[in-house]
């Protein structure tokens, strides 16, 4: 991806694609609990605070640079995403962003949570 590229995912509002991962999720039998799960589980935000990240509408940069902490086995997503390897993504930004999608792709994959926190 370009940076012009990149620039524009980073400001894109997480409260506007999160809807998006709910309903794909839905549409698999999957549910909004289990995304905030994952969300949660990548980020540290507890159920308050991501609700509050939501309501405030904030960027993907915004949000990823307010999460609490990163999860440390986060390392450990690989794979291909919006036909890019995770692992090979140079950007930080980026790669959370993608850990992000990756995620929610095994959930409506139909993997079991254990296997997606990488427990």
């Amino acid at each position: 991806m370009t940076d012009k590229n990149n620039e524009r995912v980073f400001k894109m509002s997480f409260a506007g694609v999160y809807p998006h991962y709910i309903a794909k999720a839905e549409k698999k039998g999957r549910t909004k609990q289990e995304v905030d799960t994952i969300i949660q589980w990548l980020t540290g935000y507890d159920q308050s605070t991501l609700d509050k990240q939501i309501a405030g509408k904030v960027s993907f940069e915004a949000f990823f640079a307010q999460a609490p902490s990163l999860n440390p086995n986060a390392s450990k997503i690989t794979g291909v995403i919006c036909g890019h390897r995770i692992e090979d993504i140079e950007h930080p930004l980026m790669q959370k962003i993608r850990y992000l999608d990756k995620l929610i792709d095994e959930l409506v994959k139909g993997k079991a949570m254990e296997k997606i926190l990488r427990s």
